[in-house]
C-alpha cells in the first residue's frame, strides 16, 4: 500500500509527513495545517459497495483508501475498537429519513452523545499506535500534552478517549459561560488520572486563541521539554487525525442512502451541516473529492454567521462583530479554523494562506480574490438562523414529523429547507437532544431563547430538566445513560482561568507541577 505525504499549508514545514507524523504534531510549525499531498479516487462501485461492511470495515476501507503508515492488519483491529460497544447503536452512523428527500445523519450514538465521537473514539487509538510505533523504533520521544479548546463537545469527547492511556496527558478549556450545564458536568465529572479540565472566563475564540499561542510559543515548549520531558499535540478538528474519520461517515451515509432506496445509485445529494470551526463541513468536501456523489455543500451558521456570510461574499471579517451567545453552543464561533485548508484547497498557494491568515490575526479581516471565491462557490452555499428561529424549529419538526431535534441539526434543517431543490438532501445531525435540555424545553414550550425558564424548571439542574422533556416526547430518542447519570458522579474540576495564552499556560504548568 502506498503512504499518502501530507504537507502544511503555510508551506513552513519542508518534510513530507506520514498519516502517524501529523496526528503526533496536531499542528505544524508555524501555525499552519497539514493536508494531504494528493486524494485517493473511489469509483462508485467502491462507495456502493461500505453498504455491506459494518462501519469499522467502512472507516478501515476509506482510511487504506488515503494511503495511512499503519499494517492493515492493525489498522482493523483499531477501527473494531473505535466503533464498537461504545455506541448505542450497531449501525453506528445510521441515516434516517425524517420527511420526503430529508434524511438525517446521526453522529451522536457514541458515548458522548456528540458527533466529536465519531473521531475522537478513533483518533486516541492512533495516537497510541503512533507512539508505540516510534517506541518499537528505538526513536527517542518525550511523552505528550494534549491541549485542547472545545465550545462544548470536543473537550468531553477527547477527555474520553484520551483518559489513562500511556504516555499522554490531556488538558481541556471551555469557556465557562458558553456551555450548557450538560457540556459543563460531562467535562468535570470526566474520570482520569492523566486529565484536567478548565474554565476561561472568555468565549471560545478566547480559548481557541490561547491554546494556538500556547502552540507557537517557544519557552513554553522548552519549558514542558525541560522539565517534564513532554512535547505538544491537539486533539482539535487542527489535527488531521480528527478530519479522516468524518470523511468516512459522508461516503457510509451515501452508501446507506443508496442500499436504503432514497437515492438512485450515482444520483447526487446535498449536505447540509451545521458549521462552527469548519471541520465537519470540509470533510464533507473531501468526500466530494475522493468521489461520493455529492453536489452542494451547504454551511448552516447560527448568529455567529461569519461563515456564511464569508461564503456568500468573499470577505471574511470579525474585525467589528459581535460574539453572541446561542442555544447552539459548539457553532459560537468566529474564528473557523479549519477555513484555512480549504483556501489552501482552493489555490494551493501556501503564500496566499499565509498572507490571508496574517491579515485575519493583524486586522480581523481577508478578501480572497476573484478565482478563488468563484472556486469556492462551486461547492459551497450558506445560509443562518436566528436564535428564535431555531427554537421554533425544534417545535415545528417536533410535531410535524415526531423528531427532536437539538439546536445545532435544528439550525441546519431550518437552512436546508429553504435551500432544498431536485437532490435528495442530508442534514448533517451533530448531538443528542438531552445535551441541551434547556433550549430544547424552551422550544417545545414556546419560549424566546432569551426567556428564563419557568420557575419551577429553572431550579433543577440541566440533567434533572431532561426527565420532565422526556415526558413531554414520548418516542423521542430517549436520554442517553451517560447524560442521565451525571448529577450523580462527583465535579473534579472547578477550576477558572483568564483567557489568553498566559492563563493557560499557567495553569498547565501549575497542574504538571502539582503532579510531579
Amino acid at each position: 500500500m502506498e503512504h499518502i505525504t501530507y504537507r502544511d499549508t503555510r508551506g513552513l514545514d519542508p518534510m513530507p509527513r506520514l498519516f502517524t507524523d501529523t496526528v503526533l504534531a496536531g499542528i505544524a510549525p508555524g501555525g499552519g495545517l497539514y493536508v494531504p499531498e494528493r486524494l485517493p479516487s473511489l469509483t462508485l462501485d467502491e462507495v456502493l459497495a461500505l453498504a455491506d461492511l459494518p462501519y469499522a470495515g467502512r472507516a478501515a476501507a476509506i482510511f487504506r483508501a488515503f494511503g495511512v503508515d499503519v499494517h492493515p492488519e492493525q489498522l482493523d483491529s483499531l477501527m473494531d475498537l473505535a466503533y464498537g460497544p461504545a455506541f448505542d447503536d450497531a449501525r453506528i452512523a445510521p441515516v434516517v429519513e425524517v420527511s420526503p428527500d430529508m434524511h438525517v445523519l446521526e453522529l451522536w450514538h457514541g458515548p458522548t452523545s456528540a458527533f466529536k465521537d465519531m473521531a475522537l473514539q478513533c483518533l486516541p487509538l492512533f495516537f497510541s499506535e503512533a507512539v508505540s510505533m516510534r517506541l518499537a523504533a528505538g526513536e527517542p520521544l518525550d511523552d505528550f500534552l494534549v491541549l485542547v479548546a472545545t465550545s462544548g463537545d470536543t473537550g468531553k469527547a477527547a477527555l474520553e478517549g484520551f483518559a489513562d492511556r500511556e504516555h499522554v496527558r490531556i488538558a481541556v478549556f471551555y469557556p465557562a459561560e458558553g456551555v450548557s450545564d450538560v457540556q459543563r458536568k460531562q467535562m468535570v465529572s470526566q474520570r482520569g488520572d492523566n486529565v484536567a479540565v478548565f474554565g476561561v472566563r472568555g468565549n471560545f475564540d478566547d480559548c481557541q486563541t490561547a491554546v494556538k499561542q500556547a502552540f507557537a510559543d517557544a519557552g513554553f515548549i522548552a519549558r514542558l521539554h525541560e522539565t517534564h520531558g513532554i512535547q505538544l499535540s491537539s486533539a482539535n478538528s487542527i489535527n488531521w487525525g480528527r478530519l479522516l474519520p468524518q470523511v468516512v461517515y459522508y461516503a457510509s451515509a451515501y452508501a446507506d442512502m443508496v442500499a436504503g432506496g432514497g437515492v438512485r445509485p450515482g444520483e447526487p445529494i446535498d449536505v447540509c451541516v451545521p458549521t462552527g470551526n469548519f471541520g465537519n463541513i470540509l470533510a464533507a468536501y473531501y468526500a466530494k473529492r475522493i468521489g461520493v456523489p455529492i453536489d452542494r455543500l451547504v454551511c448552516a451558521s447560527n448568529e455567529n454567521n461569519v461563515l456564511s456570510d464569508f461564503i456568500a461574499t468573499g470577505v471574511y471579517d470579525i474585525s467589528d462583530r459581535a460574539f453572541s451567545t446561542t442555544p447552539s453552543p459548539s457553532m459560537d464561533i468566529l474564528v473557523s479554523s479549519n477555513l484555512e485548508r480549504l483556501l489552501f484547497e482552493l489555490t494551493l498557494q501556501p503564500e496566499a494562506v499565509r498572507d490571508w491568515q496574517r491579515s485575519l490575526a493583524d486586522s480581523g479581516r481577508f478578501t480572497v480574490d476573484r478565482d478563488t471565491f468563484a472556486s469556492m462557490r462551486r461547492h459551497f452555499s450558506a445560509d443562518w438562523v436566528g436564535n428564535d428561529e431555531c427554537l421554533s424549529v425544534i417545535r415545528r419538526v417536533w410535531n410535524d414529523n415526531g423528531y427532536l431535534l437539538d439546536p445545532h441539526t435544528a439550525v441546519a434543517w431550518e437552512v436546508a429547507e429553504r435551500m432544498r431543490d431536485a437532490n435528495p438532501m442530508l442534514v448533517v445531525s451533530t448531538a443528542h437532544w438531552a445535551k441541551f435540555g434547556g433550549d430544547v424545553f424552551r422550544a417545545l414550550d414556546g419560549l424566546a431563547a432569551d426567556e428564563p425558564l419557568p420557575s419551577q424548571e429553572a431550579g433543577v439542574s440541566g440533567v434533572a430538566l431532561l426527565s420532565e422533556i422526556a415526558c413531554r416526547v414520548p418516542g423521542a430518542s430517549p436520554v442517553p445513560r451517560g447524560l442521565a447519570e451525571l448529577d450523580s458522579l462527583p465535579e473534579r474540576f472547578s477550576g477558572s482561568v483568564e483567557a489568553g495564552r498566559d492563563g493557560v499556560e499557567r495553569a498547565v504548568e501549575d497542574w504538571l507541577n502539582a503532579g510531579e
